[in-house]
């Protein structure tokens, strides 16, 4: 642990010298600059217009509530100076006590009813804030979501929704109601006292030196705790999701090293902020008896000489308690909203981004039939200073399939993304039925197609959940039939719930093939016009392979197809087979017209084919 006791010290250096990140960073672990939060701000008052009413009336009642408070003190001061004095009033006091007694009980409902009513208030703007920023990133475009950190997605979601809809409680309704407070109370001080008062004014500077040594030193070790918290879970979950390569290269003892040694750091981090916060409690400890004592001597001084009575020197020290409470209250929100501050940019950051390709003015929705998929002189990169595809030029006639060929990183996958839409070219166009896909609503169009990926997602429900995912309403018969012609329906019916069967998340309850098959009667269900597969039987064996090749012409009938595969079985039947090198069509044709003659896509079919031969040779010689 010698290493993580020097980064500790290094560390509690940094804190001393006010080094430790004062701004919140983002999931990025990077320092925003405040200069724009007050134009975050702003937007954000925007939002809270619709409910100004609500807002409005929770002040209302929190300032009532405030005033009722200010009673019992000087209600107490005069029974002791007053009621109490020999003879005594015993009638007045049992008023003065049932009165005071339902003013307490009115104070109390009025402060149940505000929470209650700023509770409600934070829900609804934390319900339309939230929903607005989720409907926000199902429609940013794909190279901001995936340069978004892993989690930060879900930490803007939840953390940063929650941190902000706390703004209005931290930057609205407590210092306000704190300053109120303060301004009344100090009003019935000096009327009591005004020796005392300028006394009681010398014990404010601590109170407020306690709350910013908490804002400036403790909360940003409990920042850098939650960001060495986040990556330590990160790690654990990453070293037993690949538990088997961590054991196949022996490394179960570095992994344990480096937990022990965040472990140690994290933990040391912890244990310097609970120091810290002792120190500051103790403070507390002792400003408080102290005031008393101030109060009890000093007022004590002014009884003797006859200038003051018993009574207020209680009612002053009630009264004292009272003005130090908003004080600390007002320091403490500062703190809090300079967090809800950083939130609140993150979130109105992510708002204002342009949603994923914006449908233009003009834009119409897309035709039931695919005539022509036309590339017309298409390049695109995913950054400016990597070209995937130049000058690509192609045109495919509704209802054939094309075959994608080539080297890996060829950008045969890049031409399915932008069939799909997911990006659109640099230059260049590419067009259905000759209209720009640009000039189509992307809603409509997306309604025209199916996937199945090499990668296979599956959501954590069921087997037909699952399969009716692009298809919501439809009956049992029409997820048997799909299931059926991706081969899938044998094995479902294996299980002993069928198609209720859960697949867990990502689908972990089902082998490789089998999540396959489930993908591609997902897609056939969808009966899509364009269907892209891409590797789309890679994970199946041999046998579910070739079933599925066997109805591959029914499954394909009347549908434009883009096809990416290795296997030669996969793309022979291709109407048209598209052989891409660097972002390039170097040949097409079919698979005949290009083994007619010395072609690139001739050499990958017997290279493929002399693999094969050596696989069957060698599966005989061990056999």
């Amino acid at each position: 642990m010698t290493s993580s006791r020097h980064e500790f010290r290094a560390f509690r250096r940094a804190v001393r010298a006010g080094q430790v990140g004062q701004r919140p960073e983002d999931e990025a672990g990077t320092e925003r600059e405040p200069a724009s939060r007050w134009v975050y701000l702003r937007e954000y008052v925007g939002w809270l217009r619709p409910f100004a009413g609500s807002i409005t009336g929770v002040f209302a009642l929190a300032l009532v509530a405030a005033l009722l408070g200010l009673i019992l003190p000087r209600a107490t001061m005069y029974i002791v100076d007053k009621v109490l004095q020999p003879p005594g009033d015993h009638d007045l006091l049992h008023q003065l006590g049932i009165g005071l007694l339902v003013i307490i009980l009115v104070q109390q409902c009025l402060e149940l009813l505000r929470n209650w009513q700023t509770a409600k208030l934070n829900a609804r703007l934390l319900f339309r804030l939230r929903q607005r920023l989720f409907n926000r990133l199902l429609r940013l475009p794909l190279h901001q979501l995936a340069n978004m950190k892993t989690g930060g997605i879900t930490s803007r979601l939840s953390g940063d929704v929650d941190s902000v809809t706390g703004l209005l409680q931290f930057a609205l309704i407590t210092p306000g109601v704190a300053i109120v407070r303060i301004v009344l109370t100090t009003a019935v001080l000096l009327w009591i006292n005004w020796q005392m008062s300028l006394a009681a004014v010398l014990l404010l500077p601590p109170v407020v030196l306690l709350n910013f040594v908490y804002i400036r030193r403790i909360r940003p070790i409990y920042r850098s705790l939650r960001r060495d918290r986040a990556t330590i879970d990160g790690r654990v979950v990453e070293t037993f999701g690949g538990i088997r390569v961590v054991r196949a290269f022996g490394r179960e003892a570095a992994e344990a090293k480096r937990y022990g040694h965040d472990h140690h750091l994290a933990m040391r981090k912890r244990l310097l902020a609970l120091l810290l916060e002792y120190i500051i409690w103790s403070g507390w400890g002792f400003l408080i008896p102290l005031a008393a004592l101030l109060i009890i001597w000093f007022g004590g001084t002014l009884v003797l000489r006859g200038e003051s009575t018993i009574g207020s020197i209680i009612a002053f020290q009630m009264y004292i308690l009272m003005l130090l409470q908003p004080v600390s209250a007002i320091v403490h929100s500062y703190g809090q909203m300079q967090q809800a501050l950083a939130a609140m940019e993150r979130i109105f950051d992510t708002l204002r981004r342009p949603t994923e390709m914006p449908d233009r003015p003009q834009a119409q929705t897309a035709p039931h039939q695919v005539a022509t998929i036309a590339f017309e002189d298409v390049s695109f990169s995913y950054r400016a200073d990597q070209p995937v595809l130049h000058s690509f030029s192609l045109e495919v006639p509704g209802g054939a399939t094309v075959a994608l060929v080539g080297p890996s990183g060829a950008g045969k996958t890049t031409v399915t993304n932008l069939v799909a839409r997911f990006y659109d070219p640099d230059e260049g166009a590419l067009r259905l039925n000759g209209v720009d896909l640009r000039d189509i609503r992307l809603h409509s169009y997306r309604r025209l197609l199916g996937l199945v990926q090499q990668d296979v997602f599956l959501f954590d429900g069921t087997i037909a959940e699952n399969i009716a995912y692009a298809r919501q309403k439809a009956t049992c018969a029409e997820l048997e039939d799909a299931a059926r012609r991706a081969n899938a329906h044998e094995f479902i019916m294996r299980f002993p719930e069928g198609y209720d069967t859960l697949v867990g998340e990502r689908g972990v309850r089902l082998s490789g093939g089998q999540a396959q098959r489930i993908s591609i009667a997902r897609a056939l269900l969808a009966d899509p016009q364009i269907l892209i597969l891409d590797e789309a039987t890679s994970n199946l064996d041999s046998e579910s392979e070739q079933l599925i090749q066997a109805s591959m012409g029914e499954l394909l009938a009347d549908r434009t197809t883009f096809v990416i595969a290795h296997r030669l079985s996969t793309v022979v039947s291709a109407d048209l087979i598209v052989v891409i090198e660097h972002g390039r069509i170097t040949e097409t044709g079919s698979h005949a017209e290009l083994m007619a003659h010395d072609s690139r896509y001739r050499a990958m079919v017997e290279r493929q084919q002399r693999g094969l031969a050596e696989e069957t040779e060698a599966a005989g010689w061990l056999s």
